[in-house]
């Protein structure tokens, strides 16, 4: 009988390692067909999990509840598993090196818990290479076991979007790759298992990670030019959403907007790609030009509203600014890696202290991450400026009363950025307001 038997018929289990936006979807779509043990070392992360709350609002309280995965953060459980999957996060460094810190630490785990027999499958977003040149020599150190010989490899990028309730692990092909023919058969049965759209076999490992590291750094490079342009046309005086809602009637046209890039894939995997190359002595020009504007966009947006005090006769020394939604992006917790931080920190440079409101936001990991405590909107009055940041669900519904509350009454011209464009323009290119968007 072979794995992928063993596993439909509950003999063996299949573990998740890494209990995140991604990992866990995963660990529960699984656990809907077969027996999965969900590990990961945050206690406090898994005692939510057990006591049936989910902080990353992906799937819900309730189907926590429900979920047959077992919650734990104890390694010894993972050897009651034979196929491994590995959704561990993969950042940058200050300096933009890949950080591959949390694939290393979670390779040793894996490692010191491996069985003969097993099938491990790496998730995360990684430069070409690193699955077979850092990971597996790790894993054969902590266990003592020969890879291709006593367990095999496979990579399989992630895909799920946080925050997204249409894009979902179900409804996305989903890239599979293994070490050998018969490794990549299991792989993509295993995951056929959950995945609805079905799976695609990439020719081998290397070409899985490059394909997913150039999905997003694809994105980078469109987002990019987006907000080029941006800055362009408000130095002539044209509105940017107005122009691409032009250009968009064109069959082809690629429908991308200006924004902050941030969160833990558009605006970290190029760095990944532009890194190796680096060591192979090839220097980047277009994805790194497209990085340095992106990284950029907190600092333009500051500047941008110290010239709106300005013009509306508003001393910026401790004027008073709002800042609406901090997370990396609508409708989702995660206050990891946002560019909002930049906004904030920029506004700190003139002598501003933003008032910061997100209702969707983990508060707990805002103070722990950058000592910002927030605000709730009640706290939004007498404003100087208020940015909205994000477009979450609890903003969209703000009108232009709600809005004008925000301001001191004696402010003959209210500052406004609308950084998404989520409100009706014609609503404030009034007297009263310098209304802003990206």
């Amino acid at each position: 009988m072979d794995l992928y038997e063993k596993i439909v018929n509950g003999e063996v289990k299949l573990s998740l390692v890494g209990l995140g936006y991604v990992g866990m979807p995963i660990a529960v779509a699984f656990a809907r067909k077969i027996k999965v043990v969900g590990f990961d070392l945050n206690e406090k992360k898994i005692e939510l999990y057990k006591s049936g709350i989910d902080p990353t609002n992906e799937v819900g309280d309730e189907v926590i509840r429900n979920t047959k995965v077992e919650f734990t953060a104890d390694p010894a459980m993972l050897r009651e598993a034979k196929f491994h999957i590995v959704a561990v996060p993969t950042p940058v460094n200050d300096d933009h090196t890949p950080d591959l810190s949390p694939v290393e630490g979670a390779s040793r785990i894996l490692g010191q818990n491996l069985t003969k027999g097993s099938v491990v499958v790496f998730e995360s977003t990684v430069y070409p290479g690193v699955t077979e040149e850092i990971c597996v020599p790790i894993l054969e150190k902590e266990s003592g076991l020969k890879c291709g010989t006593d367990f095999k490899i496979g990579y399989s990028p992630e895909r799920i979007n946080p925050g997204d309730k249409v894009h979902r692990l179900e409804t996305i092909t989903k890239i599979v790759s293994g070490m050998d023919e018969e490794t990549l058969d299991v792989v993509a049965k295993i995951y056929e298992l959950v995945v609805d759209a079905g799976v695609y076999r990439a020719e081998s490992i290397k070409v899985a990670e490059a394909a997913k590291v150039i999905e997003n750094s694809q994105r980078d490079i469109n987002i990019a030019f987006m907000n080029e342009l941006s800055m362009i046309f408000h130095k002539m005086g044209i509105d940017t959403k107005a122009v691409l809602e032009a250009a968009g009637t064109k069959w082809n046209f690629l429908k991308f907007m200006p924004g902050l890039v941030g969160g833990h894939c558009i605006g970290v995997d190029p760095y990944y790609l532009t890194y190796k190359a680096e060591q192979l002595g090839y220097h980047s020009q277009i994805i790194l030009s497209g990085r340095r504007i992106n990284d950029d966009m907190g600092k333009y947006v500051a500047e941008s509203l110290v010239k709106g005090l300005i013009k509306a006769d508003i001393p910026v020394k401790n004027a008073r600014v709002a800042v609406l939604g901090f997370t990396f992006k609508e409708n989702c917790p995660d206050t990891r890696n946002t560019k909002v931080i930049d906004i904030y920190r920029e506004l700190g440079e003139y002598g501003i202290d933003p008032v910061v409101v997100d209702p969707a936001a983990d508060a707990d990991e805002a103070k722990r991450l950058y000592g910002i405590t927030f605000r709730s909107m009640e706290d939004v009055k007498d404003m100087d400026a208020v940015i909205i940041a994000v477009a979450h669900d609890q903003f969209l519904s703000l009108n232009r009363k709600d809005i004008g509350a925000f301001f001191a009454p004696e402010r003959e011209q209210k500052v406004l950025m609308d950084l998404k464009g989520i409100l009706d323009k014609k609503e404030y290119l009034t007297e009263d307001y310098l209304y802003w968007r990206l």
